[in-house]
């Protein structure tokens, strides 16, 4: 049996790529099509792919529920923790999205 979703470095992936499976959660979640997923995400290869995720994803929604929450906790974290723009850049890019 194929499977469809590896563990790499703290991290859950849809095997063979680099696509993570929180990338193909999310868009599911959003009401995405396997399709579109698809072509969102060119790396995924095919649909069994895609498929193969959402599959893992369904049988396994608690597992997956923590697995985002605690990979939001740690890009919360990050954020913390990352050194602030320096005040210039800030304000020209603040310019430029007006």
């Amino acid at each position: 049996m194929q499977e469809y979703i590896e563990e790499r470095s703290g991290g859950l992936y849809v095997a063979g790529t680099r696509v993570s499976l929180a990338s193909v959660v999310l868009e599911f979640r959003q009401g995405a099509a396997p399709e579109t997923i698809l072509q969102d995400f060119p790396a995924l290869v095919s649909l069994a792919n895609v498929y193969g995720a959402i599959a893992y994803y369904l049988a396994n929604q608690i597992k997956v529920a923590e697995y985002l929450e605690a990979q939001e906790a740690n890009w919360e974290e990050f954020r913390k923790s990352a050194d602030p723009l320096p005040p210039g850049l800030t304000a020209r890019l603040e310019v430029i999205r007006r």
